[in-house]
C-alpha cells in the first residue's frame, strides 16, 4: 500500500510504486481523495490493469506515426491513406495532445465537426480509434475512448450493373484497343489495380484461369506494386467468349509482360483508359448525366471550332465494371460463395452486404427449381408404382 503525505501548502501527496518498482505521486486537494486513489491503483496492480500515468503522457502526434510506421500489413495504397487521415485530420486536433488528455467528449465533439462525406468521416475515426487501440494493447491508456462514438451514416448509394448488351455495346464504342480490356473487366471482377499489374504468366488459358496475385496503384504520383487487397492469391475463372481474344492478346509476349499496357507502354492507369475510352463511350451510351446550371439549363463548353460540348456528372467508373461482373455472375446462378472468392473478398457477409439484393432476384428461381424438382420425384415414384402389363 502507497503513502499519504500532507505537505506545508496543505495539499496531500498519495506516493506509491508501479508493478515494476518505480516510484509515483499524486496531488490532492483532500485527503480523502488521495486515499481513494491509493485504493483504486492498489486494485489495478492486483487485476494487472494498471497504467503508469508516465507512459500516457506521450502525445498523439509522434504516437500516431509510431503506430503507422509499425503497420507492416498494409498496402501501399492503404498506408497513404491512413497517413493522410493522420496528418490533414488527426494530427490537427491532436497532435499535441497528451494521450491520457483525450477524452470521449472530445473526440465525440471533434468527430460531429468534421465536415466530409459520411464514408470519409467512419475512415478517419477508425484511423483513430486503431491509434488509441494501440496505446491500450502497450499499457499507455486504460481503455480506448474513441469506441462507442456516433458516427454519421452512411446511405449506400445506388450501384450500376450492366446487362450482357450493354457490356457488348461499350466494349464496341471504347475502340479495337480497349474491347478486350471492358470484355475482360466486366466477367472477371478483378479490381483496376489487379487487371494492371496481371502478366501473361498469370492467364492459363487451357485451364480457363487467371491467378490473382499483386496489384500496382499510384502512390503520391508514383506507381507501386504489393499485395492483392485481401493479402491473398485467388483463380478467377474465364467465360469461353474471351479465349480467342486473349490467345491473341498473348502471342508472341513474354511471360513477364503486362497483360494490359498503356498506349505507350508500361502501367495502365484508370485515368488514361476512362479518360480516352471509357467516359466518351458512357456518355454515348447515355450512362452519365448532363450537368445543369443554377437556372436548369444544359451546361457545356466550347471546343475547337466553336463546337459546343455538353458537359456531364456522374461518369461510369472503371470500377462500376466490378458491380456489372458481381450482378451477371448472381444472375447466371453463382451462390455467394463463389462471387466472394471471384471478387476476392474477405468474407461472404461482405458480399452479401454489397450484393445481397441481387440474390433475393433469384427467389422465382428457386422456387420454380423447387417444384421442378418435386414434380420430378413424384412423377418417378408413381411410375415406379405402376403394375407391369
Amino acid at each position: 500500500m502507497g503513502t499519504i503525505d500532507k505537505m506545508a501548502n496543505g495539499r496531500y501527496y498519495a506516493r506509491w510504486r508501479t508493478p515494476e518498482g518505480k516510484s509515483r505521486s499524486k496531488s490532492f486537494t483532500r485527503k480523502k481523495d488521495a486515499e481513494g486513489h491509493l485504493v483504486n491503483v492498489e486494485g489495478t496492480k492486483i487485476n494487472g490493469g494498471y497504467i503508469d500515468p508516465s507512459r500516457a503522457r506521450v502525445k498523439v502526434g509522434p504516437w500516431a506515426d509510431q503506430w503507422l510506421a509499425g503497420k507492416t500489413n498494409l498496402t501501399p495504397k492503404t498506408r497513404e491513406r491512413y497517413g493522410d487521415a493522420i496528418e490533414a485530420h488527426i494530427k490537427p486536433r491532436w497532435g499535441e495532445v497528451q494521450l491520457a488528455q483525450v477524452t470521449h467528449g472530445d473526440v465525440q465533439k471533434w468527430i460531429a465537426g468534421i465536415k466530409l462525406a459520411p464514408a470519409s468521416v467512419r475512415k478517419i475515426h477508425r484511423v483513430f480509434s486503431q491509434v488509441l487501440a494501440t496505446a491500450v494493447r502497450d499499457g499507455r491508456l486504460a481503455r480506448n475512448v474513441a469506441e462507442d462514438i456516433s458516427l454519421p451514416r452512411v446511405h449506400a448509394t445506388e450501384k450500376r450493373f450492366l446487362s450482357h448488351a450493354q457490356v457488348e455495346d461499350m466494349a464496341s464504342l471504347v475502340g479495337p484497343y480497349w474491347r478486350l480490356l471492358v470484355l475482360f473487366l466486366a466477367y472477371t471482377g478483378l479490381r483496376w489495380g489487379e487487371v494492371a499489374a496481371l502478366r501473361v504468366s498469370r492467364v492459363d488459358l487451357t485451364r480457363r484461369r487467371v491467378v490473382v496475385a499483386e496489384s500496382v496503384s499510384p502512390v503520391r504520383g508514383v506507381m507501386v506494386w504489393g499485395a492483392t487487397k485481401g493479402h491473398e492469391r485467388r483463380e478467377v475463372a474465364l467465360p469461353r467468349f474471351l479465349i480467342a481474344d486473349l490467345e491473341t492478346a498473348v502471342r508472341g509476349r513474354q511471360a513477364n509482360d503486362l497483360l494490359f499496357q498503356g498506349p505507350r507502354g508500361g502501367v495502365l492507369r484508370a485515368q488514361t483508359f476512362q479518360r480516352a475510352a471509357l467516359t466518351p463511350a458512357a456518355e454515348e451510351m447515355g450512362l452519365c448525366i448532363r450537368k445543369l446550371d443554377a437556372g436548369g439549363q444544359p451546361v457545356s463548353t466550347t471546343g475547337p471550332g466553336g463546337i459546343k460540348i455538353p458537359v456531364f456528372t456522374k461518369h461510369f467508373h472503371p470500377h462500376e465494371f466490378r458491380h456489372t461482373a458481381a450482378s451477371l455472375a448472381i444472375a447466371a446462378g453463382a451462390d455467394v460463395k463463389v462471387v466472394q472468392r471471384m471478387l476476392g473478398h474477405k468474407s461472404a457477409t461482405m458480399t452479401l452486404d454489397l450484393y445481397g439484393h441481387l440474390f433475393a432476384d433469384r427467389l422465382d428461381t428457386v422456387a420454380d427449381a423447387l417444384d421442378a424438382a418435386r414434380r420430378a420425384e413424384l412423377t418417378a415414384r408413381e411410375e415406379l408404382a405402376l403394375p407391369d402389363h
